[in-house]
């Protein structure tokens, strides 16, 4: 299945993708595509709905962050060893572990806003992972089963408060807007093999990132249980899983954001997002 929530920012309903690409409404079945929406038990309830008996929804709306509400936005750095090298930096003998502020979400179409002072904004196409069921100390062979589906994410960051400014990359990561995700949460039953995807990114027209999860240092499996160590992960919770190569910091010369841009990213089998960017006031 392929959740996803539309309509205008903060009205987001519920509703789920088709065979035809189609919106249909889930109102009359969840509140909106959340933590509870997604449990083991409420996705095994809405695969037994007729999609094609649900009511179509008109028109072209806006498409939503595919989550509502997660408590955590976790990112994973330096996942991708030819990435690490391209950054000048060495593949970490444990996962680098920070946060994404959740006032960061965004819609996978909506415009990206660039920081009144930026210099050094930056894309990341990267695999997102959504919790399902509730982790805490599991091992990395269960770890799976806690996921409920995955999703396309832009970890957008401006790297000279990430990396220049001192402190955690946190600051770097999270201004309003730097979290699209989306357009479509997809049920983990319908990705057979999440270290077999395709990734990539275009930024106006030219492909920059072009990669695949199977060259991430460390899998969604063993990230989901590695974190669940640390603190527990529950439904809705997000993790953004690192990036492969080809991001602006690692240009010669370097290639960083300006207003105008478009950038269209994708992973196989998740969706496409497509976004403009613009400099914040």
């Amino acid at each position: 299945m392929k959740l996803l929530r539309y309509g205008p920012k903060g009205k987001e309903k519920p509703g789920i993708l088709d065979k035809n690409g189609k919106i249909r409404s889930l109102a009359r079945l969840v509140k909106d595509i959340d933590g509870d929406a997604i449990s083991p038990a409420n996705i095994a309830k809405l695969k037994k709905v007729n999609i094609d008996k649900l009511p179509l929804v008109p028109g072209k709306p806006r498409i939503g962050a595919c989550i509502a509400n997660p408590q955590k936005f976790i990112a994973i750095g330096l996942n991708y060893s030819d990435h690490a090298a391209e950054s000048g930096m060495q593949v970490p003998p444990e996962p680098v572990v920070f946060t994404k502020q959740v006032s960061c979400l965004s819609g996978p179409n909506d415009t990206v806003m660039i920081p009144p002072n930026s210099k050094k904004s930056d894309w990341e196409v990267e695999l997102g992972v959504i919790i399902g069921r509730k982790a805490k100390n599991i091992k990395e062979k269960d770890a799976l089963k806690h996921v409920a589906g995955y999703c396309t994410i832009n970890d957008l960051s401006e790297r000279e408060f990430q990396a220049e400014r001192s402190g955690q990359w946190t600051k770097g990561k999270s201004y309003d807007t730097f979290g699209p995700v989306g357009p479509w949460l997809v049920t983990a039953d319908e990705v057979k093999d999440p270290q077999n995807l395709h990734l990539w990114l275009e930024l106006n027209g030219k492909r920059v990132q072009d990669g695949s999860t199977k060259t991430m240092v460390y899998g969604v499996a063993f990230i989901v249980a590695y974190l669940s160590q640390f603190f527990t992960l529950l439904p809705g919770d997000i993790i953004t899983t690192g990036t492969p190569p080809g991001v602006g910091m690692g240009m010669k010369p370097q290639r960083f954001l300006q207003p105008g841009d478009k950038m269209v990213i994708g992973i196989d089998g998740l969706g496409v997002q497509k976004q403009v960017v613009k400099r914040d006031k």
